[in-house]
């Protein structure tokens, strides 16, 4: 059977929708969370963080388990546990299971994301066509979590937290079917070696950083728990360093990171997403506990944000395919700068009319960075590692969740956290013009 190029860029689509709605859907159930569950801040920031530190973990371990065992096949598995996964959050009885059981989540998630675009790249081999189709899948990662608040507004607010986590279900059923009968396997030339030690290391960096992130301020920054959890963090980072590149077949392909580019745009997919995570996270409980909106009120206050990311994310992609990274890059910095300073002036009685211009700006800069990023990532590497190289971008994007989330959601009521947002967005714009330069481009592999 011929391969339908449309459907399989439809199928990646549709499982990868459904994953990065669910990494922002959650914040707009937060407050009914906290009341029904009796949760802190802090597990509130759990909730949110305990999905995307799992996908950050496990990503290059899927990416690399996939060019190995086969795509379809890790795709298929990873649908299933995410299913699995979504039906036990929708029946957690307290708020240490729910976290728990998105981890299942996000596990399976983790073998969706870069998986997805492995397939892609493998299916997609004109330069001109794979980078329109990594735009399609930029736009479609973007208007997932930009869309999450607003789905998630509608469905607390007339069925209970409880259905976002449903809606995942029958979605992934239909995309195991459809996936065993459109999408064709492949693996990589030369399978990859399993790297235990590097896949615990990553883990020990992350899980080190952001429990010390947001458990610092109620333990206290000089505790004992919080000073051992960051030198944990540190040595686990020395360690990955030294040991990775006397690997033949590292978890983590440090040599990437000689490319310019690659290294700009995993930096750029930490502060475009730091400020996503922290955006979402401070915005819904402003609109819901310093305002008083329901949840569906919140939700339909963010449209502007999904509009303005569905428009300009496939354009973004287009941008890119036609003429470079560096154009998307700049308005994406332009516009989450903007937004982070519109938004140091919210108060209980701000006009709603600059709360739409600062989400408007906010979808526009969002959109038009996810493109850029991705094929960033994959242009210039070998096609045997696509699903290595994406991902790492797609490690990076989580990583800025998750630390936006822990940061700056640790900035709640106050303007220091959205003066963060907007120093991401200073940085996306500067590193856009940095990292496209033609010295930048020489460094490519």
């Amino acid at each position: 059977m011929p391969v339908r190029k449309p459907l399989v860029l439809a199928i990646c689509c549709m499982s990868l929708f459904i994953v990065g709605l669910d990494a922002t859907i959650v914040n707009l159930a937060l407050p009914s969370i906290r009341h029904e569950l009796g949760a802190s801040v802090t597990g509130l920031q759990w909730t949110v963080d305990a999905y995307t530190l799992v996908l950050a973990a496990l990503l290059v371990l899927s990416g690399s388990t996939a060019d190995r065992l086969g795509r379809r096949r890790t795709f298929q598995v990873g649908l299933v546990l995410f299913s699995v996964g979504s039906l036990l959050c929708s029946i957690a009885p307290n708020v240490g299971l729910l976290i728990a059981f998105r981890m299942v989540q996000a596990a399976g998630g983790s073998m969706l994301n870069p998986v997805a675009m492995s397939i892609i790249t493998n299916t997609f081999t004109e330069k001109r066509e794979r980078a329109r189709a990594i735009g399609v899948w930029g736009g479609v990662v973007g208007l997932s979590m930009a869309a999450g608040p607003l789905v998630g507004g509608a469905l607390v607010q007339t069925i209970g937290w409880r259905s976002i986590f449903w809606l995942n279900v029958p979605v992934g059923v239909l995309a195991v079917v459809l996936t065993a009968l459109f999408v064709p396997e492949s693996r990589a030339d030369r399978p990859r070696r399993l790297d235990p030690v590097g896949q615990l290391l990553v883990v020990l960096v992350l899980a080190g950083t952001v429990f010390g992130i947001i458990e610092g301020p109620g333990t206290g920054w000089g505790s004992p728990l919080i000073v051992g959890s960051f030198a944990v963090a540190a040595l686990s980072l020395a360690g990955l360093l030294h040991y990775e590149p006397r690997r033949e077949d590292p978890l983590l392909e440090l040599r990437f990171f000689r490319s310019v580019p690659f290294s700009g745009a995993t930096v750029i997919a930490v502060c475009a997403f730091a400020s996503l995570g922290g955006f979402l996270f401070l915005n819904s409980i402003y609109l819901q506990e310093t305002r008083g909106f329901s949840a569906l009120h919140a939700g339909l206050l963010t449209l502007p944000m999904a509009a303005m990311t569905a428009v300009f994310a496939p354009l973004s992609g287009r941008i890119v395919g036609t003429w470079g990274a560096r154009v998307p890059l700049v308005v994406a910095g332009i516009g989450l700068t903007a937004a982070g300073v519109l938004l140091t002036r919210l108060g209980p009685v701000t006009p709603i009319a600059l709360l739409v211009v600062a989400y408007a700006a906010f979808g526009i800069g969002f959109g038009m960075v996810n493109a850029p990023i991705t094929n960033t990532a994959v242009s210039g590497m070998p096609r045997e590692q696509a699903g290595v190289a994406a991902a790492i971008a797609s490690t990076s994007r989580q990583v800025g969740a998750a630390l936006g989330v822990a940061l700056i959601g640790g900035f709640a009521g106050s303007v220091v956290g959205w003066w963060i947002v907007a120093g991401c967005g200073v940085a996306v714009g500067v590193l856009g013009v940095v990292t496209t330069s033609q010295r930048a481009l020489k460094s490519v592999l």
